[in-house]
């Protein structure tokens, strides 16, 4: 699997960007992806060291439409924290 595959997408959210002064950046990846996998785009693909990196899956939430139920999608979430002094540039001013 190719390091731009891994990444799907960063989470641009109200915690997500309460983690980031914590050094911590969160990102939506591939549902078969590794925690080392992860690990290694993250730091070739942003050129960066990462420390620590912790996953997740998602569940869909369950939504109505027209009366039926229905899921919207699951996925597989990354929490990836960087070394000290470390920070992604495609973040700042987000």
């Amino acid at each position: 699997m190719m390091y731009e595959d891994i990444l799907i997408r960063p989470v641009v959210s109200e915690k997500a960007s309460m983690l980031r002064e914590q050094n911590k950046y969160v990102f939506i990846v591939h549902p078969d992806a590794t925690k080392t996998q992860i690990k290694e785009a993250v730091s070739s693909l942003f050129k960066v060291k990462v420390v620590n990196c912790t996953t997740m899956n998602v569940l869909g939430k369950v939504k109505r439409l027209r009366g039926k139920p229905g899921r919207t999608a699951s996925y597989k979430k990354a929490i990836v924290r960087l070394a000290d002094g470390e920070t992604i540039s495609a973040f700042e001013g987000v």
